[in-house]
């Protein structure tokens, strides 16, 4: 298959251009059809984007005998059922992040790919990204020595929507499985997994401190690593300023960096390196060349479903969500 062809469900956001221009902009890469249910939506999207095949059906695009792979860019109260579509289409998926509304969908999810033989992957992205691919080099050289705890300081102040009360899916827990917490931790979460290990207990307190929509708007949680090592974060979206602040703490040094920012990564040890790594102008680039390379066989790449199970695990047990 030298060239892996994309059909696409959903043209939100993140598809603007996150996402959606690297699945066609990508050596080896086509994104040949689009999906949204409404027709003057996806029409408009398929038009900017030179995207020759729209639906507003998501079976149809899904049973195109040209699509080879789909991606399932909607909320993820939608992800089970879509993908479950895929699945028994025996095509290749990818699903936006969070994986499910809880760890027992995405289960079923990856048993379901694993029983056509085709690969579920998971928008991790951050996995891919060479600054983060940086930080694991420098874990992996020893630089920082053995790693004792790592601690994340995730703070925002409440949107003008927030504010406002007006409808949001990210803030309700029957469309997100949570709040901003399910929908931004999840990411720091899966790369921690990543860099430092799997999470293999946890705990963690939940509130509505504001009281501005159903979820809950601060969460704080401690885990310990499979290594041993410790973790503890503190997520808060009421508060007075934006603050995105990640400290690996080791025996020798530390490393420090933030999960959403660009601002330079640094390594404290003996001595002090500081790297400004720039972003892909469209951030899923490399998570797509990775898809697309684990689909040819190229190379193994590591944002699948099997790894995300694990992240909406830990999320079940901070949030005490239950299993749908």
């Amino acid at each position: 298959m030298d060239v892996v062809r994309w059909g696409m469900i959903g043209c939100g956001d993140v598809t603007e251009r996150k996402s959606g221009p690297a699945f066609y902009k990508a050596p080896g890469s086509a994104l040949v059809a689009v999906m949204g249910r409404r027709a003057e939506a996806v029409t408009d999207y398929a038009a900017r984007h030179g995207i020759a095949r729209i639906y507003t059906n998501a079976q149809a695009l899904i049973d195109d005998p040209d699509v080879d792979a789909v991606y399932i860019a909607t909320p993820p109260d939608s992800h089970h059922a879509y993908s479950m579509q895929v699945a028994t289409a025996g095509k290749h998926c990818c699903v936006e992040k969070p994986m499910a509304l809880s760890s027992t969908q995405s289960e079923e999810m990856q048993q379901a790919f694993d029983k056509v033989g085709r690969h579920l992957f998971v928008s991790y992205y951050r996995r891919s990204l060479p600054r983060f691919q940086r930080i694991r080099e420098w874990l992996t050289q020893g630089h920082i020595g053995e790693v004792r705890q790592l601690t994340w300081s995730l703070i925002k102040p409440p949107s003008q929507k927030d504010l406002e009360q007006q409808a949001n899916w990210r803030t309700d827990p029957a469309v997100a499985g949570g709040g901003y917490f399910a929908d931004l931790a999840s990411h720091g979460l899966d790369l921690f997994q990543y860099l430092l290990g799997d999470i293999v207990a946890v705990s963690g307190f939940t509130a509505r401190q504001a009281g501005l929509y159903a979820a809950e708007d601060a969460v704080v949680a401690s885990w310990r690593f499979s290594s041993g090592a410790l973790g503890m974060g503190c997520w808060n979206f009421v508060a007075d300023r934006h603050e995105d602040r990640v400290e690996i703490i080791g025996s020798r040094g530390r490393i420090l960096f933030s999960v959403f920012g660009d601002e330079p990564v640094r390594l404290d040890a003996e001595e002090t390196v500081s790297e400004y790594i720039q972003h892909p102008e469209h951030i899923q680039w490399y998570h797509v060349l990775g898809m697309n390379a684990h689909i040819r066989g190229e190379r193994d790449y590591a944002a699948l479903a099997r790894e995300a199970v694990k992240t909406d695990r830990v999320m079940d047990q901070i949030l005490g969500r239950a299993k749908a």
